[in-house]
């Protein structure tokens, strides 16, 4: 679905994580449903749209990718209040990633919105022979921290939209719960005559 300015809610997210978990990869697999096999880092601040219909409620949901090196981190505080959901995410194949979402969830603590929406993902899903971190671990610091979880792969797209869409979701039903989509499109266009901005 084309980015048009015709949508009922803005859906902000951010992802965290170390340093080449494939935050780069999901994000162009959500947002373009593409892979790159060449691996670039992202410096500083990268972002990204896509527009989607849930349950008659068109979306907007725009994706902001951090830089996980160290050297960068000053950087990403800025964009944490501004996040309604946070998509964390770690390598399957890399434990020391797994090990990091302590540091993660705290820096989102400290610098978030309290109640910001958050999901735990677990990337790389394909390569099963280089595993280090079981599904059950990963199940088991979500439930840590009652986070929802997923395992998926850039590269495939396994559980990359589910994933995304399932924190979308919760980002609505919190934020946005008390507009009925019906509701406010009848009041757009009741009120279209007499606004000259639909900002």
């Amino acid at each position: 679905m084309a980015v048009t300015g015709d949508y009922d809610h803005l859906v902000k997210l951010l992802l965290l994580g170390d340093s080449a978990v494939g935050k780069s990869s999901l994000l162009m697999r959500f947002c373009e449903s593409k892979f790159d096999a060449n691996f670039v880092l992202t410096i500083g601040v990268d972002f990204k749209w896509k527009q989607v219909e849930r349950e008659g409620r068109k979306l907007k949901i725009q994706v902001w990718d951090t830089a996980g090196q160290e050297r960068f981190r000053t950087i990403t505080p800025a964009y944490y209040r501004a996040a309604m959901g946070v998509v964390i995410c770690y390598d399957i194949t890399d434990k020391a990633s797994f090990e990091h979402i302590d540091y993660w969830l705290q820096q989102l603590e400290q610098h978030g919105d309290e109640g910001v929406q958050r999901v735990l993902v677990g990337n790389k899903s394909d390569l099963t022979e280089n595993r280090k971190v079981t599904r059950e671990e990963g199940e088991k610091l979500a439930a840590q921290y009652s986070m929802k979880f997923f395992e998926t792969s850039a590269k495939t797209g396994q559980e990359v939209d589910e994933a995304f869409l399932s924190i979308a979701d919760e980002v609505v039903k919190q934020r946005y719960s008390d507009v009925q989509p019906t509701t406010f499109q009848v009041k757009k266009a009741n009120q279209k005559k007499k606004q000259s901005c639909q900002c």
